[in-house]
């Protein structure tokens, strides 16, 4: 498998947000290297809802101080039977329990319950809407900003890595805004609320409780120390062990004709075996802590009870703030955990921000020209080159010193080795990359002076990988001309010989093409992308390698269909098969950016030269 594709692996594995080991305890995620310039732009996308995140939080406040007040008021309860107990055991005439006291402490602890959880789905109903608003407009500005990209960012990138930032960065984002916001404002009061209410109770305790408070920090982060390499050690190992099985079983046909099942087998038991190392070392380690946190909490526990109890026969307490107390104690801990993993996950969040954001400041495209309109009436189709340079580096020149003319009709054929420039050469044309120097001109106007879209108007391509989406074989011919009659794509798709394999389907032109249009071969992608051209009708027409993935008879009927779409119009044809353009008005001949030899298919052989030698490489089994 390419490094691409380990790459594209490895990004789906860290772009999926921060990972948790058990207990709570966060494996490592990625921060951002501009994190306060990052978090305000984020903070801009939710400026426009700013009124719903103060409702929020308002909500958030009020739900989780009814859930604080409810240990204080239960404990009243509590009280109240103690008394009650220790008057019958004490032999008062009259004692009784006041059921009558409790069961209005319990209708208060009802009502609290019910409000907090109101207040709670009313927290996350507006979130969600607050959240998925501000990912939409997210959405929005990437997908436009990806259209005004030019063609050297895709170049330049692997796909896994552009579709990581706009799928997964985007959802660790909604995550983040749907579930973390909250439950940061939630665990910032819940701490906030425990340590007043404990204050209330009994400052002693609570200075009891604060103390076990720095050893189960340093427990925590002693040991998630030492777990996090393991962690990591285990995501990498798990980004090996996919590449490898998914290289085995796309390759799946090569590995068995060359005899490599146990070389296979044998990397997978190596790789599986690290994997099991470190993710046993990793939630064996991160799992000791909480039962270390347990025994510091016990600690803390007996010496609460301990102290409670003495301050409870004094009189100092009632027996219902002991309970509370030690019901608050044992939620102490909780939200200081939640607000720490919350912090790594915000970290994680930005740094997925921070990636959408570099997408969103890359440099764009240029959308217009001078705007010089193109009237469609006009076209004749005459390309000129004039002493044109390019380099995808600005010190390296690809292209140098090109000049040539494709009159109207006539078909310019480009042939040469592969890294010559024939591709870069419609590139070029196309106005995906700009020239360094020099003129490119379509009926005597330079192409700088027209907008792309109206340069791209007047041009048809068929390239070499045959791109098909996901719907019917008709919408995809149909693709080529929005507004194509059914007898127009009819006939585009009986001139691309389409037609005789499609009716022998079951469901004919309905067929419904995968997400990878593998449930067709590969010529019959090809023959169906170039129905498509033909259904364009353009009045420049490009072929870069149209027929490189059609076997011979049915090229000969290509040939034939796309002898009548040339008439009449401009080609460029890019060809290896050097059968494919022996009618060729004018070849070019190109080698290292330069042309190096001109003319018809008779003229070159003549010469004898470089066109000559590749010609009878390919035909007479001479060396070129």
């Amino acid at each position: 498998m390419s490094e691409r594709d380990n790459n594209m692996n490895r990004n789906s594995l860290r772009d999926r947000g921060p990972g948790r080991g058990p207990h709570g305890i966060s494996m490592p995620v990625e921060k951002a290297k501009n994190f306060k310039g990052t978090l305000k732009r984020l903070i801009k996308y939710l400026m426009p809802m700013r009124m719903r995140l103060i409702i929020v939080g308002g909500l958030a406040m009020f739900s989780t101080v009814f859930n604080i007040l409810s240990p204080k008021v239960m404990g009243k309860a509590t009280t109240k039977l103690f008394e009650g107990l220790m008057m019958k055991l004490q032999g008062i005439p009259d004692a009784a329990i006041d059921f009558d006291y409790i069961a209005g402490i319990l209708m208060i602890l009802t009502v609290l319950y019910i409000v907090s959880a109101l207040f709670s789905y009313g927290t996350q109903y507006i979130m969600a809407g607050v959240a998925q608003k501000t990912v939409f407009d997210m959405r929005k500005d990437i997908s436009e900003k990806l259209h005004r990209l030019p063609l050297k960012y895709f170049d330049s990138r692997t796909h896994g890595e552009i579709l990581s930032r706009v799928t997964n960065d985007i959802d660790n984002i909604s995550n983040t805004l749907q579930q973390s916001i909250t439950q940061l404002i939630t665990s910032i009061v819940t701490l906030s609320g425990i340590i007043i209410m404990m204050l209330t109770i009994s400052p002693v305790m609570t200075l009891i409780t604060l103390i076990t408070l720095p050893l189960s920090i340093f427990i925590t982060k002693g040991i998630a120390k030492k777990s996090q390499k393991y962690f990591k050690m285990q995501q990498k190992m798990i980004g090996e062990l996919n590449g490898h099985v998914e290289e085995m079983y796309t390759g799946h046909k090569v590995v068995k004709a060359f005899g490599y099942e146990e070389k296979s087998l044998a990397a997978f038991q190596r790789l599986n075996d690290k994997l099991y190392n470190a993710g046993w070392k990793a939630q064996f380690v991160s799992g000791i802590i909480m039962p270390l946190m347990t025994f510091v909490s016990n600690i803390g526990y007996v010496f609460v009870s301990v102290v409670g109890g003495i301050f409870v026969t004094r009189r100092v307490i009632e027996i219902g703030d002991i309970q509370a107390f030690i019901q608050y104690s044992r939620q102490f801990s909780h939200p200081i955990v939640q607000t720490a993993n919350i912090v790594n996950i915000i970290q994680s969040t930005v740094a997925s921000a921070e990636r959408v954001f570099e997408v969103l400041d890359e440099e764009e495209e240029e959308v217009k020209g001078n705007e010089i309109p193109v009237q469609l009436e006009k076209i004749r189709g005459e390309v000129h080159f004039k002493h044109v340079d390019f380099g995808y580096k600005k010190d390296v020149k690809l292209i140098e010193d090109m000049s040539f003319t494709a009159k109207s009709g006539q078909t310019v054929a480009i042939v040469g080795p592969t890294g010559a420039g024939k591709t870069t050469l419609v590139n070029l044309l196309l106005r995906f990359y700009e020239i360094d120097d020099g003129r490119i001109t379509v009926d005597g106007i330079d192409i700088r002076d027209l907008t792309r879209e109206g340069l791209r108007s007047l041009f048809g391509m068929v390239l070499q990988d045959a791109w098909l989406f996901k719907g019917s074989i008709w919408d995809n011919i149909a693709y080529g001309k929005t507004d194509a009659t059914d007898k127009e794509i009819l006939k585009a798709a009986e001139m691309a010989h389409v037609d005789h394999f499609v009716r022998m389907l079951p469901e004919g032109y309905q067929t419904e093409l995968n997400e990878e249009a593998n449930n067709i071969s590969q010529g019959q992608k090809q023959l169906i992308t170039i129905a498509r051209a033909i259904l364009a009708d353009p009045f420049i027409l490009i072929l870069d390698e149209a027929t490189s993935n059609v076997d011979t008879r049915t090229e000969i009927y290509i040939q034939k269909a796309m002898s009548e779409l040339m008439k009449g119009r401009t080609n460029f044809v890019i060809a290896h098969r050097l059968s494919t353009i022996r009618k060729a008005d004018i070849i070019l001949v190109m080698n290292e950016g330069k042309i190096i030899e001109k003319g018809n298919h008779e003229v070159l052989m003549e010469k004898g030269g470089f066109y000559s030698d590749l010609y009878n490489s390919q035909f007479l089994g001479k060396p070129a």
